[in-house]
């Protein structure tokens, strides 16, 4: 990778994780760090105070970092400041050592939370508003994932047909025992499930009848809080994000760079609609493909993963460079006159998509920067001065050290 400045990740994409079971990651290691420590520090200490004032309880995001303690569903608040915290102390981190500017990004977006941490490097609103959004709905948020489950649905044969997966999500929850919708659009074979009680399992008794073969789902044992999915109204809440943006101050410029919305699959965000947006992202599914799909189309060379310890996305990534592979494998096979042996490895679903969407090509060609990972194993420039504490004399009796 070349090292100066401008080519040092060539045309690039930034994209910033959401909330997970798991959402420490480097952050210990990226604290202790004396060069990073300060803005680490900063950061935490402004979001648990966000975090504290909002929630009107106890909130040490710095103790919890050093202590290395991991987040728990019943600490959802703690979880999504210190997301959003560490990910912009990340980018503050890169720009303040590295001269990483930000605004040169050829696409922008973030999964769940991660897209407000977006439109906050962007500009469009300070952390300190934004972050009271989706902490004045946590716990009640919280309270519904009690009873939630979620299904990872995927085919390994033709593409997912959504309109249907939408359609049996409705016809369940016409039945009265509960709620289901698709939280997320993963890929055209993929989309994650959030469903209400014994939701999930009904949706596997009835998804044979009116799906093909080779479609699958497979239960997370986990709880999730159920956002980005009709559940939230149940407690009113896009109503009650939608009051509180009426006077959230803010959001009367355009992202710079153009940040990429998952609740719309564009880049919608304007001067003038970011709270319809905000209001929308809470239960809207996230349009992750499309993300994706926008970042390989837009010519990116690198993708820079930002968060603590990012896997979603990643993860995503890495298998449609898996899928690619092996269509490519497929087709040489079938050259060869090895039909049978091309026919295993190919992807039915990606072989549908490819010809309207060749920029999937590039798929296994892009690199991809965990950026905590990349920031504690690079050697600081050779510009950066580390500070040396400074040695006085111990004061003689009848001296005094003078405060300041």
């Amino acid at each position: 990778m070349a090292s100066t400045r401008r080519d040092r990740f060539g045309q690039f994409a930034v994209a910033f994780r959401g909330y997970n079971v798991a959402n420490l990651g480097r952050s210990t290691e990226l604290l202790a760090r004396p060069q990073f420590g300060p803005i680490v520090e900063r950061y935490l200490s402004e979001a648990s105070q966000i975090c504290a004032d909002t929630m009107n309880q106890r909130c040490d995001l710095i103790e919890r970092v050093r202590e290395n303690r991991e987040t728990t569903l019943e600490t959802y608040h703690e979880a999504i400041a210190l997301i959003v915290a560490m990910e912009l102390a990340q980018l503050e981190i890169l720009k303040e050592f590295y001269d990483f500017e930000f605004p040169r990004a050829r696409m922008v977006f973030g999964y769940s939370l991660g897209e407000l941490t977006a439109i906050i490097a962007a500009g469009v609103l300070e952390m300190r508003h934004a972050l009271t959004i989706p902490l004045a709905v946590a716990a009640d948020c919280v309270d519904l994932a009690e009873n939630v489950t979620m299904g990872v649905l995927f085919s390994r044969g033709p593409l997912l047909d959504v309109e249907e997966v939408k359609r049996l999500c409705l016809k369940i929850n016409s039945e009265g025992a509960g709620v289901i919708g698709i939280s997320a659009i993963l890929a055209p074979n993929t989309v994650l499930l959030l469903g209400q009680y014994a939701t999930v399992d009904r949706f596997g008794q009835l998804m044979h009848d009116v799906m093909p073969k080779r479609v699958y789902l497979r239960k997370n044992s986990e709880r999730w809080p159920p956002v980005h999915t009709p559940l939230v109204w149940q407690r009113n809440i896009p109503n009650r994000v939608g009051v509180l943006a009426h006077t959230l101050p803010g959001g009367f410029t355009k992202p710079t760079p153009p940040v990429f919305s998952l609740v719309t699959g564009k880049a919608s965000y304007t001067d003038t609609n970011t709270r319809e947006i905000l209001v929308q992202w809470i239960d809207h599914p996230q349009r992750l493909w499309d993300a994706v799909y926008e970042t390989l189309a837009c010519g990116a060379e690198t993708v820079i993963h930002v968060g603590p310890g990012p896997n979603l996305i990643p993860a995503t990534f890495q298998r449609l460079r898996d899928n690619v592979q092996a269509q490519l494998t497929g087709n040489s096979l079938n050259k060869l006159g090895l039909r049978a042996m091309a026919r295993a490895v190919r992807r039915p679903w990606l072989t549908a998509v490819l010809p309207s969407r060749t920029a999937l090509l590039r798929a296994p060609a892009v690199e991809h920067i965990i950026l905590e990972d990349w920031l504690l194993e690079q050697p600081l420039p050779t510009a950066v001065q580390v500070a040396v504490p400074q040695t006085h004399p111990t004061p003689t009796q009848g001296e005094t050290t003078g405060s300041s």
